[in-house]
This record gives structure tokens, C-alpha cells and sequence, in this order.
């Protein structure tokens, strides 16, 4: 469960949110957002505005919270100096999250200085996406085999990358991935962001390079992408870490002279870009990639798994 820490002290029932939260099914990803931001908000509470008691928050308060998470001098959960700006989402991440605790305590019949509802999130910034060429993410997925010297090194990332392009899956779902999940079919049933379950599936080049991995590796371990060991043996049994994987795409990326900024979730992003390009049904889509709804806030299209799955075979680039 999270860490009792007496810097939530400002935060009354903080440790009684998080336990609700955890005892209801909640991924340890989300409980440690919850956890962190909560931190954030205290620390706030204690330090920008000279332990100021919860039970006056207001509006005004909220407000000086918004513009100290949007300031270049705010502090860390861990109180340490930030090293950069959030951008708007993680700013509305923690709103959300002083929202969901704001309600626990009404619903919980607890004393709760604010509604929820008052406090409300930044206008997000539009970017506009950038997608590599297809014939350079192509590079990019076979670079392993022409950067690593270490030849298991150079089959696990080309593998990692090319499931990672090939199903449109998160880094966090890839990395997680374990051997038993695999058979012949190329179809992996897995447990997504909010354990949502949904499949996923492999293109004939993906299940090659797994299996060219595979046939390298003389150990049972569970996880289908394994850390390399280092004097510790008992590193093998983990899995790749995201950090390890996304410092690789952009080292690779940089040897290749690709000049668009290219990450795990550009991978998946082309592989939404590509499939529609290639003519697949936006509904389809947005099953493989396990999203709630198309544009995430409004409309809600539904489509079976099988129509999924035969988009996915019919319209993937690199299906061959």
C-alpha cells in the first residue's frame, strides 16, 4: 500500500483515501499518482502558503495551487526542486486527483471544505501530432540489429519494437508482457491502463522476431522481455524497464538522424496513423488501442473484437 508519510499530515483521512482507493481495485500505478499528488497538495498547503489549514481551502486556494503547479520554483512530491514545467495534463492530472479525494471525504460523510465540482481543469494545449515516415519507423524497429554489439541485446529490442509497432500496445503493456501470454495465433489477451482487457495483436514479422529472440535465450524466465544481467543473476528474472526502452528508441533515433521526436508512444501513435491511412474503420481502432471512447471525451463508439482483429490483418503496413 502507499507510504504512510507524516507530510500528508495537512491532508486529513489522506492514508483512509488511499487505502480506498487500493481495497477497491485500483491499479498501484493510479494509487501512486493519488498518492504523489496528494503529497504535492500538502506540501503546498505547508509550504507555499505557511501551513495553512485544510479546512479553509477555497476557491482562491485552488487557484494559487493551479499557478504554483504551473511555475518553474515549485517543489516535488519529495520536496525537491523541479527540474522542469508540468505540462497542462499533469497539472490536471493532480486537480483530478484532489477532485477524487475532495469527493471521498463527502462521501464518506467526512468534513470537506470545497465541492468537488469547484475545482475546475486547465484548457489543454493543442499540439499537433507528428508521426515519423513510415520507411523511417520501419529504420527505426530494424536499427537494433545495426547498433547493438551484444547479439541478445539486438534480437530483444528489435522484437520489443517491432510488438510495440505491430500492436499499438503501451511500453507499460509490452514491458509487462510474459512468455505464457503467447501461442501461434499472434493474439495476446492483455490487462490495460485502468485494467481494462482487451486483445492485442502480431503481425507475422513481430512473431518472427519474438521468436528469433526466443531461440536465443536458454533460460525459463517468465517475463518475454527480460533485463540484461549484470553481476546481479537475479536481474534476468526482471523485465526491461520503460526508461531503459524509450532511452534506446531515442539513442536510436539519433543515429538514424530521424528528425521528428520519437518515443514508445510514437509507435503506437503510427501504428493508429498507419492503419487509418491504410483505410481501417476508426472504430476498429479505437478497440485495438483500448481506448474509451474516439476522441476521449466525447463520442463512444463501439466494435467487436473480431471486426478489430480482422481490420488489424487486413490494413497493417507491415502485415506481411
Amino acid at each position: 500500500m502507499a507510504n504512510k508519510d507524516k507530510s500528508t499530515n495537512s491532508v486529513p483521512h489522506a492514508d483512509d483515501f488511499l487505502l480506498h482507493i487500493q481495497a477497491n481495485n485500483y491499479s498501484e500505478e493510479t494509487l501512486y499518482n493519488y498518492e504523489r499528488d496528494l503529497e504535492v497538495f500538502s506540501n503546498f498547503l505547508k509550504n507555499e502558503l505557511g501551513s495553512f489549514p485544510f479546512e479553509k481551502v477555497d476557491k482562491r486556494t485552488v487557484e494559487h495551487f493551479k499557478a504554483y503547479l504551473n511555475s518553474s520554483d515549485r517543489q516535488t512530491a519529495k520536496q525537491q526542486v523541479a527540474e522542469h514545467k508540468l505540462s497542462s495534463g499533469t497539472i490536471n492530472r493532480n486537480l483530478t486527483s484532489l477532485r477524487r479525494y475532495l469527493a471521498y471525504l463527502i462521501d464518506m460523510d467526512l468534513p470537506c471544505p470545497l465541492e468537488p465540482s469547484a475545482i475546475k481543469l486547465l484548457r489543454r494545449e493543442k499540439k499537433h501530432p507528428q508521426v515519423s515516415e513510415l520507411n523511417e519507423l520501419i529504420r527505426l524497429i530494424e536499427s537494433p540489429m545495426k547498433f547493438e554489439k551484444d547479439k541478445s541485446v539486438a534480437l530483444r529490442n528489435r522484437a520489443a519494437l517491432e510488438t510495440l509497432f505491430a500492436s499499438g500496445m503501451r511500453i507499460s503493456e509490452l514491458i509487462n508482457l510474459k512468455r505464457n501470454q503467447l501461442d501461434n495465433t499472434g493474439r495476446i489477451f492483455i490487462q490495460g491502463k485502468g485494467k481494462k482487457q482487451r486483445f492485442i495483436y502480431l503481425t507475422e514479422r513481430a512473431k518472427k522476431h519474438i521468436a528469433e529472440y526466443l531461440t536465443e535465450r536458454t533460460d525459463d524466465f517468465p517475463y518475454l522481455f527480460i533485463a540484461k544481467s549484470g553481476s546481479n543473476a537475479a536481474d534476468k528474472t526482471k523485465h526491461i524497464s520503460a526508461n531503459y526502452l524509450q532511452m534506446k528508441i531515442k539513442k536510436y533515433r539519433e543515429l538514424l538522424g530521424i528528425n521528428v521526436p520519437t518515443s514508445a508512444h510514437s509507435l503506437r501513435h503510427g501504428f493508429a496513423t498507419y492503419l487509418a491511412e491504410e483505410g481501417a474503420n476508426p472504430a476498429a481502432i479505437q478497440v485495438l488501442l483500448g481506448h474509451e471512447s474516439l476522441d476521449t471525451t466525447t463520442r463512444y463508439v463501439h466494435a467487436s473484437d473480431r471486426y478489430a482483429e480482422d481490420s488489424h490483418r487486413k490494413f497493417h503496413p507491415l502485415k506481411e
